[in-house]
Formats: C-alpha cells, sequence, structure tokens
C-alpha cells in the first residue's frame, strides 16, 4: 500500500510523518487481516442468530458473560439470551426449535435421552460449572436440628452438616401422621439427586421412583415436591415446603430475608459435583456443526474470565459478574445477595460466613469439560431411585454417556482456542484422557465412586435400589 501524504510538500515531510503514516498502514492491513479472519469464520457459521434459554440463577454465567463481553460476537455469533419459567418449558422448547440451546440442569440431555419424563435426543458439548447448589431449612426446622445436636447451637457449628439431627424430627412428624415436604427443581436435577444423596446418609427414606408411580414418594419419609428456583424461598415462608436444595442466589436470598437457614452445601455433599451444563438437541448439532462450536468457544471463554485470579488468589471479575446477573433480564436478584456466593464467601448464618472460594467453579479443575464419568454418576442416581426401572449393564451406562456427552466436540472448540493463543493446553484434560475423572471418596458420606464401576457403586447404599 503506498503511503500518501495528502497537503504536504516533500520538504514538510518529517521523520514524525513517516512513522505517522506507516503506522497507519499497519493499522490498516491489521484491520483488514481481521475484518478477512471474521469474514472466513462466519462464513462457516451455518446460522448467525441465536436464542438460548436460560433459569434465573447463577450458574447461567457463561452465557450471559459470553454475551455480555463480547465472546459470542468474536465468534460470528448474534446471540439473545432468554428466561425461561421453569426447567420443563425450557427443555421442551429447545425439542421444539424454539430455543436453539440452553442452560441445562446437567440431568436433562441424560433424562431426555433415555426417555424419563420426555423422550428426545440431548446432547452436551459443555459443562458450565461445579458446585453452586445448597439445602437451607426454615428457622423453625432449624432450631429442632440445634435441639437434636447441641453443637449446632454455636454462631459457627463445624460443617460439614449432615442429616442425622433431622432425621428425629421427620420421624415424629411420620409418627403423627404428618407430611414433611422439601423442595428441589426438577426430577433429573443435580438438586433432587443431592438432597437425596444426603437424607439417605442420615437413614431418612426420601421415597421412590415406580414404573406406575412417576412422583418419586413411593415409601417416603420425605415428600420432595417440584418449586422453581426463585420461588423457593417464598414457598418456605409460607410454610408449604420444610425445606428445599436449589443453587444461588435463592439459597442467601433465605439468609437475607431471615426465613431460613442454609445447613450445607452441595460441594460437601459431592466435592466439585457437576452442575449445569450447555445442551442441544442431537438434530441442531447434526445441521448447525460449526456453529456449535463456536458457541462452546465462546463458553469456555467466559468461564476462564468468571474464573480468573490475581497473584493472591482474588478474583479478578466476579464482582462485575454480579452486578451483570443482578440486571432484571438475567438473575434480578440484588447484586449483594448475588455476591454472598460468587465472590468466594458462603453466608451460612449471619454469624457463619465462611471462605468458600470453590462454591462456584467455572473453568478450573476442568470443570467444563463433558466428563463420562459424571453422565455415569446421574445415571447411577437414576437407577438408585428407580427413574430407571430395570437393571442394567456397566457397559450399557458407558455406551448411554458416550451418546450424550460429546468431548469430541469440545476438543474441537479447544484445539482452536489454543491456537489462537486463547487458552494454554495445560488448561485441559490431556489427549489420551478417556473422560472418566479419578475414583473420590469425596462425598459426606465417605463412599467412593469409581464410575468404571457403576454396579459396584450402586450395591454400596443401604437405601435404593443397589443392582
Amino acid at each position: 500500500m503506498p503511503l500518501s501524504f495528502v497537503g504536504c510538500s516533500s520538504g514538510d515531510i518529517t521523520l514524525a510523518d513517516l512513522e505517522a503514516a506507516a503506522a497507519k498502514v499497519d493499522m490498516s492491513e491489521m484491520d483488514a487481516d481481521a475484518l478477512m479472519a471474521s469474514s472466513d469464520k462466519e462464513a462457516d457459521l451455518e446460522k448467525r442468530d441465536l436464542k438460548f434459554g436460560f433459569i434465573k440463577l447463577t450458574d447461567c454465567a457463561p452465557l450471559v458473560i459470553a454475551k455480555e463481553k463480547g465472546f459470542f460476537a468474536d465468534e460470528g455469533l448474534n446471540v439473545e439470551v432468554e428466561s425461561q419459567s421453569n426447567w420443563k418449558v425450557l427443555l421442551d422448547r429447545v425439542i421444539d426449535g424454539q430455543l436453539d440451546g440452553a442452560h441445562m440442569l446437567a440431568g436433562q440431555p441424560i433424562g431426555a435421552t433415555i426417555g424419563f419424563g420426555t423422550k428426545a435426543d440431548i446432547i452436551t458439548a459443555y459443562s458450565l460449572d461445579y458446585n453452586g447448589n445448597g439445602i437451607t431449612v426454615s428457622n423453625a426446622i432449624w432450631e429442632q436440628m440445634q435441639e437434636n445436636d447441641p453443637t449446632l447451637k454455636s454462631a459457627t457449628p463445624q460443617h460439614p452438616i449432615t442429616a442425622a439431627s433431622l432425621k428425629p424430627i421427620v420421624e415424629k412428624y411420620k409418627q403423627e401422621g404428618r407430611e414433611f415436604s422439601m423442595g428441589m427443581v426438577f426430577p433429573v436435577s443435580t438438586h433432587n439427586y443431592e438432597i437425596r444423596y444426603w437424607l439417605a446418609a442420615a437413614g431418612i427414606n426420601p421415597g421412590m421412583y415406580t414404573e406406575q408411580d412417576i412422583t418419586g414418594m413411593q415409601n417416603a419419609d420425605v415428600l420432595l415436591s417440584v418449586t422453581p428456583p426463585p420461588q423457593m424461598p417464598a414457598t418456605l415462608e409460607a410454610g408449604t415446603i420444610f425445606g428445599y436444595c436449589v443453587g444461588e442466589p435463592w439459597n442467601q436470598q433465605a439468609v437475607v430475608k431471615g426465613i431460613g437457614v442454609p445447613v450445607t452445601t452441595n460441594y460437601d455433599i459431592w466435592k466439585n459435583n457437576p452442575e449445569k451444563v450447555f445442551g442441544v438437541t442431537k438434530q441442531w448439532n447434526d445441521k448447525n456443526p460449526n456453529t456449535h462450536i463456536a458457541v462452546v468457544k465462546a463458553l469456555m471463554r467466559a468461564g476462564k474470565w468468571l474464573d480468573e485470579i490475581d497473584t493472591e488468589g482474588n478474583f479478578v471479575n466476579r464482582q462485575e459478574a454480579c452486578k451483570i446477573l443482578s440486571n432484571k433480564d438475567y438473575v434480578g436478584a440484588d447484586e449483594d445477595v448475588i455476591d454472598n456466593s460468587m465472590t468466594g464467601t458462603f453466608v451460612f448464618q449471619k454469624t457463619d460466613v465462611r471462605p468458600m472460594p470453590d462454591f462456584n467453579v467455572f473453568f478450573k479443575y476442568n470443570a467444563t469439560y463433558p466428563h463420562y464419568s459424571d453422565c455415569v454418576w446421574f445415571l447411577t442416581q437414576m437407577r438408585r431411585w428407580g427413574q430407571i426401572t430395570e437393571a442394567k449393564s456397566a457397559e450399557w451406562y458407558a455406551e448411554t454417556a458416550k451418546k450424550v456427552y460429546r468431548p469430541d466436540i469440545y476438543r474441537i472448540a479447544a484445539d482452536m482456542l489454543i491456537s489462537e493463543g486463547k487458552i494454554d493446553p495445560k488448561e485441559i484434560p490431556a489427549p489420551d484422557y478417556d473422560g472418566y475423572r479419578t475414583p473420590s471418596d469425596e462425598f459426606i458420606d465417605g463412599t467412593t465412586y469409581d464410575g468404571k464401576d457403576p454396579l459396584g457403586y450402586l450395591s454400596r447404599f443401604e437405601i435404593g435400589n443397589k443392582e
């Protein structure tokens, strides 16, 4: 590109003019290269205008941040994110094509694929986060738990708190012919399996699903009912339920309103457990493979942005994320409520505020990878509680996981980000990783889970199906 010095005679040209002109040429060429690369990227996309659904929870953050920080736009995508009234509506709208994809409960693609509740081929190539849930009980129930276990009367009781002190309360209700009701968000939600795990670990039967009865209340000591997350605090306050398992900010909302006490988090029930995923139909992926890869790339960048820390280990971007999420179009809760858990602490009571930097994990510990072993864990819980009505072979668990979880798509997106210098190869599992996390006993009852031995895992529980 020739240099141009309009309005200058040769005698007027200075070194500064030459440097400025050269910089202008370099910048123009850079802009042209960037524009060409952007055009090439967009040309590969099957669909650029997308609509994604979410539920008003803080773990929708990767979708919101990918939009608000321009990561979707960098991939040539024009994305609208829209809140949905409940998990069933969200899933139905993905299935019928009203939504291109969504922030989903980790169990939703699995449940749909095996035909529990709704039958549809849903896949996930991206895990949105680890942890992020809590179990809250009403003030009245908490006081009774403290009477049963005086150590809980401390301003800072020892954690994790099991359901052992809840058991006598549940037994009394049963003896008196009264129902003890608690809330969870959806039959195939992590919340359902977590509160069941917590209760059963203390010898409380949370009920079974059968082919004839899909309420999950057969032989139940505690009746678990579905309540949409934003409605949990009001339902607790009304006395319709005595406690619930939900994601944030709805445990912290109970603390702020003074109506309940979070007694445990899912980090204590299962350390670094999978929580939400980004789900699409298999048909949508087959029709829009390049678009799907672009979406995963943007979400991965958003997850990394959310988990960025400074040299002292403090989150760099979480407060900004809380401010964005507080917008009425997103989570819509006060920023101060959202940041109770999102910025590295968790408030159990006003006297019990604890550092919990891993309460929300969006990127580190390979949280974004769709691990086969995570899918298998959900399948074991579906079998344990009767949502899978017949015994299955270990091979069936592995084969089903490979239908639903798609690390092949994740790998393509990650490799592209590595080549673009946006992530480090060390930030994702090694190429020879088989998709099964190392066996872990970091559960509230100490039971070891090995995703390669689902039948052995099921056999270890006293309550629920064993085979």
